[in-house]
């Protein structure tokens, strides 16, 4: 509280990553500053908006009805990727195993902004959840902070790799989207993420 008020005298904005959201929302609401979420443990809004600046550029513009595919854990890229593009019209399939689902909160947060009909799916089948969509998404299967989970997530989470046969589910055009860095061999193989 007393870093944030000291900021917010001498500062006119912030840009925060840190673990916890709720130091965002309170160094915000100490500092009186206009405050940028650049990562926490729940959310990653930058992450998303150049994420689908890309897809916009490589659609041509072209996103309202569109469909991705966000495949493995429902994290704060998943949640945010979720939030802006129910906001575009994208639709959203988010296929994560049991117990790694996107919290009930993202979901009903996603049905009040949906925009131009655009739907949440949630499956623990990615097969089904790839199936026909515009772009398929990943992202590491262990995220910073829960390294002690690593060998069971890998186990959770092996049949969640983005490979050549996952992809050949997808649009044949789909796009593969990523925010890096990539564990190769892990969520995502080498032959995908190099295509």
């Amino acid at each position: 509280r007393d870093t944030a008020r000291v900021f917010g005298r001498i500062a006119h904005g912030a840009i925060i990553r840190t673990f916890a959201q709720q130091d965002v929302v309170e160094f915000a609401d100490f500092s009186q500053l206009p405050t940028i979420n650049a990562l926490s443990n729940e959310e990653h809004p930058c992450q998303a908006l150049a994420d689908l600046q890309t897809l916009a550029e490589r659609w041509q513009g072209a996103l309202e009805g569109r469909r991705i595919a966000f495949v493995g854990d429902g994290n704060d890229v998943c949640t945010s990727l979720v939030h802006a593009a129910m906001m575009l019209g994208i639709s959203m399939h988010v296929a994560t195993p049991k117990g790694y689902e996107l919290p009930d909160e993202v979901v009903d947060q996603a049905a009040d902004v949906s925009q131009h009909g655009a739907g949440l799916t949630e499956f623990t089948d990615p097969k089904a959840a790839v199936r026909d969509v515009d772009a398929v998404y990943t992202d590491v299967w262990t995220s910073m902070g829960q390294e002690v989970e690593y060998a069971e997530r890998k186990r959770k989470f092996s049949r969640y790799q983005v490979n050549d046969a996952l992809m050949g589910l997808a649009r044949p055009d789909a796009l593969f989207m990523h925010c890096l860095p990539a564990h190769r061999g892990e969520e995502v193989t080498d032959e995908v993420i190099e295509s």
